[in-house]
């Protein structure tokens, strides 16, 4: 794998909100806002020189997708609106990569994660080797000897599949039943009550899944947890839905035409 070409793959809505909010004050000479504009690019540039990629995505949350909202309506309801300072900088941002001949995507109704995991799958499949700009913990899921994530910031740290089982306890495979366990704030999705991260990997650790879990709960050696989980089985069948991330998402173009 080390001769197949690299992509580099960009959450970019993550990008431009780490930015705007990382440069303060920053401003054309007509006192319009760059801060986002400056740091996106600038971090766009030294993701590109760390990887020396064949091609580069940005990726964009076009909203939330209906299915998500159907299993859970205050899915990432507490998040505020972005500042229109921020909302104002997405048109140069889109300028600047068609000046620069970088292709992004954004399909309506569809979060960038799931644009993400489409074109890594696809990418995976055509023998590239992926690399993944973001800071979401949900995209741990595609991690694989052929995909890894590198953090938004200066250092680029890179998750790889070892690097997944030091932070969570859990290997790549079992991240999203790890995350149904544990819940998510960032996105308003509660977990089990009482369940954190390393009971939920513990509990992984010694069933394998959450099926298993489930099959075997007389196992579980503490009977609170077992009522718990037993209690909770709709809640974590729902998370599970709702944390899968989707690696087909219609809309998304062929890598072909994102040269």
């Amino acid at each position: 794998m080390s001769d197949a070409p690299t992509i580099l793959l960009v959450d970019g809505t993550a990008v431009v909100f780490r930015a705007f909010f990382a440069v303060r004050d920053l401003t054309a000479p007509d006192g319009s806002p760059v801060n986002a504009l400056f740091g996106f690019v600038r971090l766009l540039a030294h993701l590109v020189a760390h990887t020396a990629p064949a091609r580069v995505v940005v990726a964009f949350d076009g909203g939330s997708p209906a299915t998500r909202l159907a299993l859970l309506p205050d899915y990432k309801a507490q998040r505020p609106a972005p500042p229109d300072a921020l909302c104002a900088q997405f048109a140069p941002i889109n300028e600047f990569l068609r000046l620069a001949g970088i292709p992004s995507v954004l399909v309506p109704h569809q979060e960038a994660d799931d644009v993400l995991a489409t074109l890594a799958s696809r990418a995976e499949a055509a023998g590239h080797l992926v690399r993944i700009a973001t800071a979401d913990k949900d995209l741990m899921q595609l991690v694989s000897p052929s995909v890894t994530l590198l953090a938004q910031s200066k250092d680029l740290q890179t998750t790889d599949a070892s690097a997944v089982l030091a932070k969570t306890g859990v290997r790549p495979s079992q991240i999203v039943e790890w995350l149904a366990l544990v819940g998510d704030a960032a996105d308003n999705i509660p977990g089990v009550p009482g369940v954190g991260p390393k009971t939920a990997a513990r509990l992984l650790a010694q069933f394998g899944t959450l099926d298993a879990c489930y099959a075997a709960l007389p196992l579980v050696s503490s009977p609170a947890l077992r009522e718990r989980l037993a209690t909770a089985r709709p809640v974590t069948d729902r998370n599970i839905a709702l944390m899968t991330l989707d690696r087909d998402v219609p809309g998304v173009p062929p890598l072909d035409a994102l040269a």
